[in-house]
């Protein structure tokens, strides 16, 4: 089974993204919050948004299943307050529900989260809960910068995070640290501000004895881990100086998706990062949409590069391509064995 562990509805009807500014324009006036129930959205939407969009290309691209979260960039918790924050999470969150209910063989539910810039993350935990123990979800995103671009709140491994943390290792489920749309114009947002947060995050925890704490709580840093595969020695290095520990120390709650679009890059990255740290992800349809001129094929049809690292081996492949999605996602085990039971 091919498992893509990084995929978001960037397809959605168009519908969502009206009601959402509709939501956004209530929120800097004094009218009335725009009501959920104000969303039109049907059965047959959703399948012509997904039919022609990401099962499509799944499926011509060799893929099986996708673990499918709301739009990234547009989780956007630095616009309105933290109840806008909170409404338009369980509206992105129904909706991916709908979608893995209509498809699901092909997709498996992640949440969003009700963030917000200074708010605990404490707050976010009823809707973890909904997500995961209602609706069925086997895991959560999770934005270190609710800001936007200027990283106000405590680095993710300060207490204030913890509440969260908690909620996850209770769950049994893993987060991948995802930023959302910059409003820094210092970063782009896919180009610089992405690459930024997995970096950032990466740091953080080499910093910190969270899992010491945690021993069982696992994140996925997507986008190949930003610079962190490249600069593995400079962070071996850091880590020796400055905590005196071994950087493979936290391995075993730090894993990598292949969102890197192009052969060398996830050469390095398979080559560089343990095997057993490394989960497929494509990100389609997502920030790199177009066709790479030097090889005929779409940048994000990052499954070629994977197939074309001659120096993995087929147990490598299983890892890759399956087995460690359903070790770090075990609630996405959990559901693949009961849909084959």
């Amino acid at each position: 089974m091919i498992i893509d562990c990084h995929g978001h509805f960037t397809t959605a009807p168009p519908a969502l993204l009206k009601w959402r500014e509709r939501q956004l324009q209530a929120a800097d006036s004094s009218a009335e919050p725009l009501s959920p129930a104000e969303l039109k959205i049907s059965d047959a939407d959703i399948r012509a948004a997904i039919e022609g969009g990401q099962l499509k290309m799944q499926r011509e691209r060799g893929g099986d299943l996708t673990i499918f979260s709301p739009i990234a960039g547009r989780m956007a918790h630095h616009l309105g307050t933290e109840q806008t924050s909170l409404v338009w999470a369980e509206v992105c969150n129904d909706l991916i529900y709908r979608v893995c209910e209509l498809f699901p063989d092909n997709f498996a539910p992640v949440c969003q989260l009700p963030q917000a810039p200074g708010v605990s993350p404490r707050n976010c935990i009823a809707e973890l809960r909904r997500c995961v123990e209602e609706l069925g979800f086997v895991g959560c995103n999770l934005n270190p910068d609710p800001s936007g671009g200027y990283w106000t709140d405590p680095p993710l491994t300060d207490k204030y995070w913890y509440p969260i943390f908690e909620e996850m290792v209770r769950l049994d489920v893993p987060a991948m640290i995802h930023v959302s749309a910059s409003c820094n114009p210092c970063f782009h947002g896919t180009g610089a501000h992405y690459i930024n947060g997995d970096t950032t995050a990466f740091m953080q925890f080499l910093l910190s004895d969270l899992f010491k704490n945690f021993p069982t709580l696992r994140f996925v840093i997507p986008h190949g881990g930003g610079a962190v595969p490249y600069h593995w020695g400079r962070y071996r290095g850091l880590s020796l100086d400055i905590v005196k520990r071994p950087l493979e120390e936290m391995l075993d709650n730090l894993f990598f998706d292949t969102c890197v679009y192009h052969h060398a890059g996830v050469q390095l990255l398979t080559g560089v990062i343990p095997v057993d740290n490394v989960l497929f992800g494509s990100e389609m349809i997502g920030a790199v949409r177009g066709i790479d001129p030097g090889t005929g094929n779409y940048f994000d049809d990052t499954k070629r590069y994977v197939d074309a690292c001659t120096h993995l081996s087929p147990q490598d492949r299983f890892k890759i391509f399956e087995g460690n999605a359903r070790r770090v996602y075990p609630r996405l085990d959990a559901r693949l064995k009961k849909r084959s039971a």
